[in-house]
């Protein structure tokens, strides 16, 4: 089993891949409430007046990564998840199950295996399992909150022709709230970029269709998820495969995967790959983007894929 120490008032089990290290707590969950480069800042966004809690009736923000699922509404979406969890060591160390004890007030069970690949890299297998007597849909939703400050990069397909290419290949969904005037928006030929620094309010986006990873830069590291995109298959929230939300001390970077009806006893999964970069260039203009910071993190999604 790897090592475990304090963290935030929580006994956590560290889980390290090369110079990248993830906490997870041992006394609610399943989550990974922090995630560093050598022991330093949490790139991972912690909320301080939750820190250390358990046992809560209500569900709470805490920060970190957690598995949710959409479509969201209250209460089932929202099912608590502050009580101890279940590890269990499926690789000598290198890979862990951390498993809820007992399945939310909603009738499903969820459980999140991480597995250390090497270089900065890991996978994530998000499961729900259905212990209800009749069918359920949803979609698996894996939402990674991070430390308020850093840019957001949400690449784009690449761009088509005029004379050939007669139909879109995906959609942009704004939430009701979402005011693409504010400054924290940056619209690039190539990437959506978002400056949390001037997120002030709540806002949303969704897209139906994307190269399949999203990056945020901070000065202690840029973070990567990946997640593989079934245009064969039907997603939430109008076909949503990706979606980020943003306020005034976070913003999370968020995969769904596809809309099924999960039978009684059946699971779904859905799975994440992600990579922790030191020393990148803020990624905020065209030419940083396109010649220093996307070559990098396209080169290591297609190591994975290969």
């Amino acid at each position: 089993m790897p090592t475990t120490s304090e963290l935030y008032g929580w006994n956590c089990i560290t889980l390290k891949s090369g110079h990248a290290s993830l906490a997870i707590p041992t006394e609610i969950g399943p989550r990974v409430v922090a995630c560093s480069i050598d022991g330093g800042a949490n790139l991972f966004h912690s909320v301080k007046e939750e820190r250390g809690g358990s046992g809560e009736a209500e569900w709470l923000l805490r920060g970190g990564h957690r598995l949710w699922h959409s479509p969201e509404i209250k209460p089932r979406t929202y099912d608590p998840d502050n009580v101890a969890i279940q590890i269990a060591d499926m690789d000598d160390g290198k890979e862990l199950l951390l498993e809820a004890p007992r399945p939310d007030p909603s009738g499903l069970h969820k459980s999140i295996q991480i597995a250390a690949l090497g270089a900065e890299t890991f996978k994530l297998t998000h499961r729900i399992r259905n212990t209800l007597q009749w069918p359920v849909q949803c979609a698996p939703w894996a939402l990674t909150v991070m430390e308020r400050g850093g840019y957001s990069t949400v690449p784009l397909l690449p761009k088509g022709n005029h004379e050939t290419d007669l139909l879109p290949n995906y959609s942009m969904v704004p939430w009701t709230y979402t005011d693409f005037s504010r400054p924290e928006w940056e619209f690039h030929p190539d990437f959506i970029g978002i400056d949390s620094s001037k997120a002030k309010v709540p806002q949303k986006l969704g897209l139906t269709n994307y190269p399949g990873w999203a990056a945020y830069w901070q000065e202690a590291g840029t973070f990567v998820k990946a997640a593989s995109v079934d245009p064969r298959k039907t997603y939430p929230d109008f076909g949503c495969v990706y979606e980020t939300f943003c306020n005034d001390f976070m913003i999370e970077l968020e995969t769904l995967g596809p809309l099924v009806t999960i039978q009684p006893g059946a699971s779904v999964e859905h799975v994440e790959f992600w990579g922790v970069f030191a020393g990148l260039p803020k990624p905020d203009t065209d030419q940083v983007y396109n010649d220093e910071f996307r070559p990098i993190i396209e080169g290591w999604r297609a190591d994975l894929i290969s």
